[in-house]
């Protein structure tokens, strides 16, 4: 099994691809199709949890209604920042979680 504690050559080129963006939604779809595609087995072969993406994807859905509701990002904009100390709580429960916390947390940033 590959080492958790060590990021992937995945993990790595997707943080690097967000943080190289002027603005999140400047990712090339191809990109970002083909990142997921990789990233995707890579989390199964770490054994990350199907509950802990749903938990992840679950606050993800909620905050996309609220901006639905809302309108303005600057509304929401708090509730996704606080997103990184659940993503951080989830990699420090299980390690597998911590590759989904360090790309999810690039994109937060940006």
């Amino acid at each position: 099994m590959a080492e958790i504690n060590k990021s992937s050559p995945i993990v790595d080129k997707i943080v690097q691809k967000i943080k190289d963006l002027k603005e999140l939604q400047a990712y090339p779809i191809r990109d970002l199709v083909n990142h997921a595609a990789e990233f995707g087995p890579y989390l199964k072969q770490q054994r990350l949890e199907t509950n802990q993406v749903r938990k992840f994807l679950d606050a993800v859905n909620r905050l996309k209604a609220d901006l639905t509701e809302k309108g303005k990002f600057s509304e929401i904009e708090t509730q996704v920042v606080l997103l990184k100390p659940k993503l951080a709580y989830a990699a420090a429960r299980q390690r597998a979680a911590k590759p989904l916390g360090e790309v999810m947390s690039a994109a937060i940033d940006k």
